[in-house]
């Protein structure tokens, strides 16, 4: 589904990723750790490819596509979406409208869509003017929703979500992966999801999301590098242990 390699990236100037190698399968969920300043966000802007993320060297394939210096729209449609932790404000757009252009030419039942994530009452307001943190992460996933994505990244999903929202959120995230699908009478669940080829890629700092997730593989980033690769649930616990400065022990 995707490869990253020897990944450099330039924020304003400055280096925040410094040789990234990382794949990602086919029906994965990755899970990505970190301290604040550590690089994480800056891999998913530079993968969904926004312009103040300079890629200085390397490659990232998408489904066998070379998108490192592909515009965002592109890689859109070739089937990359987002959910960011702070999305901006957009006055004047309303939030249906919004939903429409993810979905493009499909033919999808909004009001259907929103209902699930109890967004039909915010279907007419512009996009997350007023909305609580838990309100702007179920429009977030409204969209991905309609836009169907073959990989997800999610940036801190739990990020400003109450616990109410946040079992919500938990179940429609799990349902964008496709690990809610029901395999019918001879065929199996790995076959099942073979044709869904669906993938993730999630930050997350407090590992709230692993309650909701199967997550295949998880990794550490720090100081803009990879490293401590294992179970996810395993790197969490040592995390809240030992803090992240056993990670500096894998970089030496």
């Amino acid at each position: 589904m995707l490869q990253i390699e020897d990944l450099h990236v330039e924020v304003g100037g400055n280096e925040v990723l410094k040789g990234v190698n990382l794949s990602i399968n086919k029906n994965e969920t990755f899970i990505l750790f970190g301290p604040n300043g550590s690089g994480k966000t800056t891999l998913l802007m530079t993968i969904m490819g926004f312009s103040n993320y300079k890629v200085t060297k390397g490659k990232i394939i998408f489904r066998g596509h070379d998108i490192t210096y592909m515009p965002t729209y592109e890689r859109a449609r070739l089937g990359i979406g987002m959910s960011f932790q702070r999305p901006p404000t957009i006055n004047g757009l309303r939030t249906k409208d919004l939903v429409k252009l993810c979905a493009r030419d499909k033919d999808i039942d909004i009001e259907a869509l929103a209902k699930k994530v109890k967004m039909e009452d915010f279907l007419d307001r512009d996009i997350n003017l007023g909305f609580s943190g838990g309100e702007i992460k179920r429009s977030e996933l409204l969209q991905l929703m309609a836009q169907e994505p073959k990989l997800l990244l999610f940036d801190e999903p739990e990020s400003g979500v109450d616990l109410e929202n946040m079992a919500l959120i938990g179940d429609i995230v799990k349902e964008l992966l496709g690990q809610k699908l029901t395999p019918k009478p001879g065929i199996s669940m790995k076959k099942l999801k073979e044709g869904k080829e669906i993938s993730g890629l999630i930050i997350t700092h407090t590992g709230y999301i692993l309650e909701y997730i199967n997550a295949d593989r998880g990794m550490v980033m720090y100081n803009g590098v990879l490293c401590c690769e294992a179970r996810p649930r395993d790197i969490l616990e040592q995390i809240r242990k030992y803090g992240y400065k056993e990670c500096v022990k894998c970089l030496m």
